[in-house]
């Protein structure tokens, strides 16, 4: 049996249902109820359209059809606007007026909130992020509430939101690259996502992201010439980003990199080198007499060649300006002698043991002869000091003194005496209440580039200040034209830097302890002479900025000298120590019993085959020894950097053993032990 429908069109959609009773003659009970279309009141009128509804009767065969303009559902569909087609009220959730499962539910189907009444139960929706919901024309403010199918409810949101497209252009420190970082825009659509009947619903939005890269070439081309970029860029890069659709970065634009030169060098063509290979039998017997030979050079041979700098390759910066390459530095060669350079070449002049060394870019030439003294040192011979090697076939006897550029070796013992040699010394003998030092000119060194480093950092500091003040606007630049900076330096050093004197005056007492191995022309006297004109002297000579600038530059080049290792590296060999002082800039080696109540400074690595009872060791580069300490509990001291390890095949108890600045103190007889310090900075034993 069919049913009869009409099509009813009103202002809204209780009017249109209402006419349409009204014409059938019926109640809402006995009708179902379609909406076709909700009301539409337009743009200040303009576009306005009626609600639209369909009522069948369930008892009726025929059709009525009301058409009040509206002819067939064909005209309807004609008449629904663009937006109205894309967002159909309707769907597959229709409002059935006689569906017991709907009653007491509220659903949404196509961005419409539907609610169906029930006598025992209201309805209740949860409002989310970015809806709103307007009921009989007031605004819910609370997150949930009560609807009704009585309601006028109205749901409010944005359809959608534009994200502009974000992008940035940043060059790397160095400007030797620039980065596109883009993140594309998008246009966000919105709708309510469709909900079954439930009694309790949630309203939530449902986001659909139409991506949009609004980054054109020029925005990018232009941003490039504000940041004054004009070499190696990439238009390939540029497009890609174009089309990005994700977060990324892109290189737009590549510099390009310095090449570095290479310094000058010295390579040397004969054998330089003479290695100490004593070494004791199986008795524990060392043979002198298996002294490696000594290199020797003849008249003429060419010792060296000088190689120049090699200079490097200017780069170019991504603004197109010069990237200077560092600056190459030749050897510096000062000939002594026996040695002349002759173009590129060093040459010997005399025969003799050649002798290079090298401290950075600074190279020295020497040809030492041989000096080989018959008998003792002593009161009858007298003193010797001789710029070459030092042979002695005797003793050196009480208060004499033997000094040497080159290397000494002395067959027999040592007594109360004093041997200073910039290279190597070698004593068969014993020494006794003697003073040996081997290489001292390196200890010097290395004690005034301590000293200049930290003058370095505070001369920095101080020219920081003084730029400070020129700079600022009370500070009158005629003030130091005519005096200079000399006012301005004393009351800097006694203000702010009072320190510095102290280190100044040391520096010049180290210098006046070394003046012996130090040449007029040379930087270390040159620098002291210009420490002591600018902040220790009271020179009518005005001081300029420049002067502390070229104080600082000549500073900061010798502190980089000194830290650099010289080779050869000297080293001290003896038989036995007792009550005496050995200090070596490199290896010490004592092959007999070992040494009592004696200081030693290794510069390099401290090797004692014997005891160590009393007194002070220190090896920079390690310390070997078979047994330290004694019964009768004299203080017996091992001392090593905090990066280095001491290794003992006995040590007795009492004895201190101490690595960087940590100190321990043996509490037990030990053997074979290895001492460092660990990661928490305390000494162990493996």
């Amino acid at each position: 049996m069919g049913m009869q429908s009409i099509i009813s069109k009103g202002k809204n959609i209780e009017e249109a249902i209402h006419l349409g009773l009204k014409i059938l003659n019926s109640s809402k009970s006995e009708v179902e109820i379609e909406i076709l279309r909700m009301e539409n009141t337009g743009f200040i009128g303009l576009g306005k359209k009626p609600a639209v509804v369909k009522l069948s009767l369930n008892n009726k065969q025929h059709v009525t059809e009301i058409t009040d303009g509206y002819t067939s559902m064909e005209q309807i569909v004609e008449d629904l606007t663009v937006e109205e087609a894309a967002t159909p009220v309707e769907g597959k959730y229709s409002h059935h007026t006689n569906s017991e499962s709907k009653k007491g539910k509220a659903w949404v189907q196509d961005n419409v909130l539907f609610v169906m009444d029930s006598p025992s139960h209201y309805s209740t929706v949860t409002i989310g992020e970015g809806i709103q919901l307007r009921k009989n024309n007031i605004v819910v403010t609370d997150k949930s509430t009560v609807v009704s199918e009585k309601d006028d409810i109205i749901l409010e949101y944005d359809k959608e939101k534009v994200q502009e497209t974000q992008w940035e252009i940043s060059i790397n420190k160095e400007k030797l690259a620039v980065f596109l970082n883009v993140n594309p825009g998008y246009i966000a659509h919105y709708h309510i996502a469709n909900v079954e009947p439930n009694e309790h619903i949630a309203l939530v939005l449902e986001e659909r992201r139409e991506i949009k890269n609004t980054l054109t070439y020029q925005d990018v081309i232009t941003k490039l010439q504000e940041l004054q970029v004009a070499y190696g860029v990439h238009p390939t890069e540029i497009l890609k980003a174009l089309k990005s659709t994700d977060q990324r970065s892109y290189q737009i634009a590549t510099g390009k990199n310095s090449i570095p030169g290479v310094d000058g060098r010295v390579e040397i063509v004969v054998d330089t080198n003479m290695t100490n290979s004593l070494k004791e039998d199986q008795h524990g017997k060392v043979d002198f007499r298996e002294r490696k030979i000594i290199p020797a050079v003849q008249k003429g041979e060419i010792v060296a060649i000088i190689h120049p700098p090699i200079p490097g390759e200017a780069g170019i910066l991504v603004t197109n300006e010069p990237l200077r390459v560092s600056k190459v530095h030749p050897i510096v060669v000062k000939v002594g002698d026996g040695i002349v350079m002759e173009a590129d070449k060093l040459i010997a002049t005399e025969s003799g043991r050649p002798h290079i060394e090298q401290r950075g870019q600074l190279v020295k030439a020497n040809i030492y002869p041989k000096l080989v003294h018959e008998g003792n040192i002593n009161l009858e011979s007298g003193n010797i000091r001789f710029s070459g090697d030092v042979e002695v076939l005797g003793e050196v006897q009480e208060n004499m003194l033997v000094e040497a550029d080159g290397d000494i070796l002395v067959h027999r013992s040592v007594s109360e005496a004093k041997l200073d040699s910039l290279n190597s010394i070698t004593i068969k003998g014993n020494v006794i209440g003697s003073e040996i030092s081997a290489g001292k000119n390196n200890m010097l060194v290395a004690e005034l580039g301590h000293l200049l480093g930290t003058m370095y950092e505070q001369i920095k500091r101080m020219i920081a200040v003084i730029n400070q003040l020129t700079n600022s606007p009370g500070f009158k630049s005629n003030d130091f034209l005519i005096t200079g900076l000399q006012p301005l330096i004393k009351i800097l050093v006694e203000k702010k830097f009072k320190g510095f004197i102290d280190l100044a005056k040391k520096y010049q007492l180290v210098m006046e302890r070394g003046k012996n191995y130090f040449e007029k022309d040379d930087g270390w006297v040159q620098i002291s002479d210009s420490i002591n004109r600018i902040f220790m002297s009271l020179s009518t000579t005005p001081i300029t900025l420049d002067h502390l600038l070229d104080l600082s530059e000549s500073i900061k080049g010798l502190y980089i000298i000194s830290e650099t290792p010289v080779e050869p590296n000297s080293y001290i060999t003896v038989s036995d120590a007792i009550h005496s002082r050995l200090y070596c800039s490199g290896n010490v080696n004592i092959t007999g019993k070992g040494c009592i109540n004696t200081k030693v400074h290794a510069g390099g690595k401290l090797i004692i085959s014997g005891v160590v009872r009393g007194g002070q060791v220190y090896g920079r580069l390690g310390v070997e020894v078979y047994e330290v300490g004694s019964n009768s509990g004299t203080k017996t001291t091992v001392a090593v950097p905090h990066d280095q390890t001491i290794k003992m095949t006995r040590v007795m108890e009492g004895a201190v053993l101490k690595i960087g600045n940590v100190s321990y103190t043996l509490q037990e007889d030990r053997k074979d032990v290895e001492a460092y310090l660990d990661e928490n900075n305390q000494i162990v034993f493996k």
